[in-house]
């Protein structure tokens, strides 16, 4: 019986890195594009003067696949594991991206800003007493 309780796990870990794997060649060609784009609205800031709000959006879009991809290959270098502090990278790098792209109300930027003051203090004691994360 735990053999096959084995053989379970092995097979379930497999389809999974098989997709973690598709995933990320997705997320390669979804930062290709996403770097064209940045490219093309920074040729627009630059020569058609219109706002940078949308290059600031694209380029937080690029840090976001970025950072999933690392996380995706910190998986298979870490012996199958995610770090918790990329987790949190990607928190904090989603919650800028939002304050960034829509601010209607102060009281929604407040909290947005308390969120990412929160998950800055869980990073630093994530640091500290988790050093191996």
């Amino acid at each position: 019986m735990r053999n096959l309780y084995s053989l379970v796990a092995r097979c379930l870990l497999l389809v999974m890195n098989i997709a973690l794997f598709v995933v990320g060649i997705i997320l390669c060609g979804a930062i290709i594009d996403t770097v064209m784009h940045l490219a093309m609205t920074a040729w627009d800031g630059v020569f058609k003067h219109t706002g940078f709000s949308l290059f600031i959006e694209s380029l937080i879009t690029f840090f976001l696949y970025f950072e999933f991809l690392a996380l995706i290959i910190k998986y298979f270098t870490n012996n199958y594991h995610f770090p918790l502090n990329y987790f949190l990278y990607i928190g904090i790098t989603a919650i800028v991206r939002l304050l960034i792209v829509s601010h209607e109300t102060a009281l929604d930027t407040l909290i947005w800003s308390a969120s990412i003051f929160v998950l800055v203090i869980s990073l630093v004691l994530v640091g500290k007493f988790l050093p191996n994360e």
